[in-house]
Parts: structure tokens; C-alpha cells; sequence
């Protein structure tokens, strides 16, 4: 995972990854081709990350704004 650690937090990463091998767990489609050595659903689901194809986007909450008071 080379650009993809500058993007997400370790936490965002280990969310993305869980979700995305529960799904292939649970018998979702492949978005890539899968090598023939490759099973585990957690490796499947870092490759389609690493490979930009999984259509993930994260939303972080801006704290609140505080209007100055005069």
C-alpha cells in the first residue's frame, strides 16, 4: 500500500479492508482478476484497494464552526 497510506488513516485503511472482505466473504463480485495463488478475501480486498478500483470515499466531519463575537 504505497499512496494509498498517505490518503486514509490506519483506522480508515482497516475499515475499508474489513467491509470489502466481508463482502467477498459473503459472496460480492470480483472488481479485479484474481491471481490464481490469491484466496483470502483480506488480500483480495488490499489488492482491489491498492489497484484504485474499489469506489470508496470517505467523508470526515469538520469540527464546528465558531462564529467570533463582538
Amino acid at each position: 500500500m504505497q499512496m494509498i497510506d498517505n490518503k486514509y488513516t490506519k483506522y480508515e485503511l482497516a475499515r475499508i479492508i474489513g467491509a470489502r472482505a466481508l463482502q467477498l466473504a459473503m459472496g460480492a463480485p470480483l472488481l479485479i482478476k484474481r491471481p490464481a495463488e490469491l484466496y483470502d478475501t483480506t488480500e483480495i480486498a488490499k489488492t482491489e484497494l491498492d489497484s484504485g478500483i474499489l469506489p470508496i470515499s470517505i467523508r470526515r466531519p469538520s469540527p464546528p464552526r465558531v462564529e467570533e463575537q463582538q
